[in-house]
């Protein structure tokens, strides 16, 4: 995969498109990736007994994470040509295919 954590991309499909956002994570056996503020789901998370109670009270809580993409659906953004773009591989490095410039 030509993506790596810490890459700034634009998501090109989904009911995210055209937000831009950082890799958080990379899963390269399933090819997807999770990014900052993007398809984000909401999960439901159950009290725990000792830990949460207050005054006879449970309480439980909605958690917000984002939900992985598939790396087909985002592209690598170049900050210098401000446009998103593909990777080559320049002299060992990653370049972006439209300025040539190093990522």
């Amino acid at each position: 995969m030509k993506i790596k954590k810490g890459d700034t991309v634009l998501i090109i499909a989904g009911k995210d498109r055209g937000k831009k956002g950082k890799i958080l994570h990379v899963f390269s056996k399933d090819e997807k990736v999770s990014v900052e503020g993007a398809n984000l789901l909401k999960k439901h998370i159950s009290p725990q007994k000792q830990k949460q109670q207050q005054k006879g009270k449970k309480q439980g809580q909605i958690v917000e994470f984002p939900a992985p993409i598939h790396v087909s659906n985002v592209k690598l953004f170049c900050a210098k040509c401000n446009k998103a773009t593909r990777v080559i591989a320049k002299e060992g490095k990653r370049a972006c295919k439209k300025c040539n410039q190093k990522i």
